[in-house]
């Protein structure tokens, strides 16, 4: 039976530049660092990876993570403040929760959401 997720790991052509995106948005450095070929973000009871690749290894859109944060309009302005470019800003979904959606500098699909509360 599964029982979690315990990790992500995405491809970066530039660690430097993906480490400074990670930690301007609140990710606790818990391996690695600027100049390693393995990062190891902390994203809480789990795990954001980031692995230098060569700059010939391509990829295209493969889905998105999704992180729960303790407040979601927050960390959006967080993020522009970092001088991130959000793709959305922050929304109510018909699903349940408030969520915006960012681009990392390496083209991963991130999303940052909480689930609302029920008005029941």
């Amino acid at each position: 039976m599964i029982e979690g997720i315990s990790a992500v790991t995405l491809g970066t052509h530039e660690m430097p530049r993906a480490v400074r995106f990670y930690c301007a948005l609140g990710f606790e450095v818990l391996r690695g660092n600027e100049q390693s070929s393995f990062t190891s973000f902390r994203a809480g009871m789990s795990y954001l990876n980031l692995i230098a690749q060569p700059t010939e290894r391509r990829w295209s859109w493969w889905g998105r993570v999704i992180f729960y944060v303790a407040d979601v309009d927050a960390l959006y302005e967080r993020a522009l403040a970092a001088g991130c470019q959000p793709t959305t800003a922050p929304r109510d979904a018909e699903w349940g929760e408030r969520f915006f959606h960012l681009i990392d500098p390496d083209g991963h699909e991130l999303s940052f959401a909480r689930p609302l509360r029920s008005s029941v």
